[in-house]
């Protein structure tokens, strides 16, 4: 059987065209929008423009047989600047959560109002973590109570740091519905536009991704139709009979959700870390001391090196995973969190190792490098934190429920 690393055509063509956007929209609008800390609405609707931003572009991506489309694409756009692309890419996160557990007829209805069109995009939230509940989702205490004679499910409770969240027109909103069965008591709700009860008093301010608009959520009764639980009754009442019966969910969908994601999550940590490498790269080049380029100097050089080595070697562990997600083969050592703790751990010490390669200049805003670092931080933090991916390996490999 053959075997190649080369991009085929199509996945070429995705990258030059992914890049192009990144080199000549975001890279240039990086450093203003992140002074801003503003929604950056006009860098969005080039994306949609263009085709970037929207649901065909995410299906097209995810269509490609070897998973490597979207991990391609996210490592160029984050290259570009990763608060616009988190802008742009923010959405997704809502959208997945629809994917991975509504129903054909939610996804026709829910996914089209989270971009909205060209000329009015929208945005789409995911509203899981809370003030109590971060790495502990068991402990999440926003409730969900049906009221059977309006067949309406009310919410209350609070999300913290949910990407788009107040500016959204859709939030996805994870609740208890049984609190006792932790974990597995819970379940995933659609909040409409417009909905009442829902709000956001203000927005966070960041160490980086700026651009990228993060915010709590306050449910105060907020309302939702039945048809807004995504995957349907039937389904949660399986699953919930399966729970108090003790026996396992089958494919414990909401973790392997997770699973899948990182990947795509650890090339954007590579993009930031390229970024970072090629612009040291080209300073060390160019930066005289001494009477010479200060790359000629070995400990510049065996730096960039082994920056260049270390993005190499995330970018397969990636892939991998992006692969075996694709194609339904088991993270039977937790290769997607392996994917995502490289990456977002090199992308860390790449943009500081970048900082000091540039020495002053590296720590003024004139130079992008200081941005990237801000950054790149935030890898080893959300969608799981470097420490609970380390927990989720240890407990592959070694089978025992390490705590």
């Amino acid at each position: 059987m053959e075997f190649s690393l080369d991009l085929n055509d199509e996945q070429t063509e995705l990258r030059d065209w992914v890049h192009g956007f990144a080199r000549d929209v975001l890279r240039p609008a990086g450093a203003e929008w992140d002074a801003r800390e503003e929604t950056p609405w006009p860098v969005i609707k080039e994306a949609a423009k263009v085709g970037l931003y929207g649901f065909e572009f995410l299906a097209n991506a995810w269509s490609d047989p070897s998973g490597l489309s979207m991990p391609i694409a996210n490592e160029e756009l984050f290259w570009g600047d990763a608060g616009l692309a988190m802008s742009i890419f923010g959405t997704s996160l809502a959208v997945a959560a629809i994917f991975g557990s509504g129903t054909p007829d939610q996804l026709a209805e829910w996914v089209p109002p989270c971009f909205g069109d060209e000329s009015a995009p929208a945005l789409g939230a995911f509203c899981s973590t809370e003030p109590e509940a971060g790495s502990d989702v068991g402990a999440i205490r926003t409730r969900a109570v049906y009221d059977q004679a309006t067949d309406e499910w009310v919410l209350n409770g609070q999300k913290a740091y949910a990407t788009n969240g107040g500016i959204a027109a859709v939030h996805v909103v994870t609740a208890s519905v049984d609190p006792a069965l932790g974990s597995r008591g819970q379940a995933a709700f659609v909040v409409p536009p417009g909905s009442k009860g829902l709000s956001s008093p203000r927005k966070l301010a960041k160490l980086g991704l700026r651009a990228s608009h993060t915010a709590d959520v306050f449910l105060d009764d907020v309302r939702v139709p039945g048809r807004c639980l995504l995957g349907g009754r039937d389904a949660l009442d399986a699953r919930l009979a399966k729970a108090r019966n003790n026996e396992r969910a089958a494919g414990q969908a909401s973790m392997r959700t997770f699973e899948l994601s990182r990947p795509t999550v650890g090339a954007q940590a590579l993009g930031v870390a390229r970024a970072a490498y090629e612009y040291s790269l080209d300073y060390a080049r160019t930066r005289v001391q001494f009477g010479r380029p200060i790359v000629e100097n070995q400990a510049i050089a065996f730096a960039l090196a082994d920056m260049r080595m270390e993005i190499d070697a995330a970018r397969m562990l990636v892939w991998r995973a992006a692969w075996m997600g694709r194609n339904n083969r088991p993270f039977a050592a937790g290769e997607g969190s392996m994917s995502k703790l490289k990456a977002g751990e090199v992308a860390v010490a790449v943009t500081e190792k970048a900082v000091q390669i540039l020495g002053g200049a590296g720590y003024l805003r004139e130079h992008p490098v200081e941005r990237w670092y801000r950054d790149a931080k935030i890898y080893t933090i959300f969608e799981g934190t470097s420490e609970i991916q380390r927990l989720v390996i240890a407990r592959a490999i070694s089978g025992h429920q390490i705590r």
